[in-house]
């Protein structure tokens, strides 16, 4: 679970119902046509934008913003090492029935034990890795539409809102529901548009950049293993994926034995 995003959402929806709730009436911000304009409009909008399936496929990616975890990097390249010391020893064949944190990295593996060579691997799992990127990357344009969409659709709410109430100055009674329409419409969108789309958006993005590093990892590792390289010289590979201050694995270990 990742409760940078669940604390971020929740809590900004809970501060401003509650400054709504410590100010006026809450009934007053409910408004069923802002709704419909902010909420109904938005959604067929991002729809024409899009396929159904893409449209509804974003709604099921958004839950990798809440619950997807990838392995530690580092965990990983221990785990990668580990498994290239038993095919230096074993052979690829010594790797069968090993089980790996990963669905890709196990993928991976099973090509190995299967005889793929190098260049079939990095085709292959460079091709799922690509198809898994153009997926991420759908979810994360639908809900960037939202945030693109909303508070548009918030202001066309307020120009229906200004209208109805230009046109029927004449009936005070008209005068404030008109205003309402004109007024929520613009929170509704830009509550949408900041709150929910946007930061959903950014946050798929970067568990596809997250995803899309860990898979190019796997694969440099697993053609590094095909090719028979020693597994000191694939760790020295691998830690050009760890930010500059872990790098140096293999100092820091000489200096915690010391």
């Amino acid at each position: 679970m990742d409760f940078a995003t669940l604390i971020g959402l929740v809590g900004a929806i809970v501060l401003i119902a509650s400054s709504i709730i410590l100010g006026v009436s809450p009934d007053v911000f409910l408004n069923m046509p802002s709704l419909m304009i902010v909420l109904g409009g938005s959604m067929l909008v991002v729809l024409a934008k899009f396929s159904f399936g893409q449209f509804f496929g974003a709604f099921k990616v958004a839950v990798r913003a809440f619950k997807f975890k990838l392995p530690d990097t580092e965990a990983s390249i221990d785990e990668i090492i580990e498994i290239a010391q038993i095919a230096r020893k074993d052979g690829v064949l010594g790797l069968e029935g090993r089980e790996a944190s990963s669905p890709f990295l196990q993928q991976g593996i099973q090509m190995l034990v299967d005889g793929q060579n190098a260049d079939t691997i990095k085709e292959l799992l460079s091709k799922e890795r690509l198809m898994t990127l153009d997926h991420n990357r759908s979810g994360a344009k639908v809900f960037t539409a939202f945030a693109d969409v909303g508070p548009a659709m918030g202001m066309i709410g307020t120009l229906v809102g200004l209208v109805q109430m230009l046109s029927n100055m004449e009936d005070p009674k008209s005068i404030g529901p008109a205003m309402a329409v004109a007024l929520l419409t613009t929170l509704y969108g830009a509550m949408l548009a900041t709150m929910i789309a946007g930061p959903l958006a950014d946050k798929l993005t970067l568990r596809m950049t997250e995803e899309a590093r860990m898979q190019s990892l796997y694969i440099d590792a697993l053609v590094a293993i095909q090719e028979g390289k020693n597994p000191r010289i694939i760790e020295q590979l691998l830690t050009s994926y760890l930010p500059p201050n872990k790098r140096d694995r293999n100092g820091n270990a000489e200096q915690a034995a010391g």
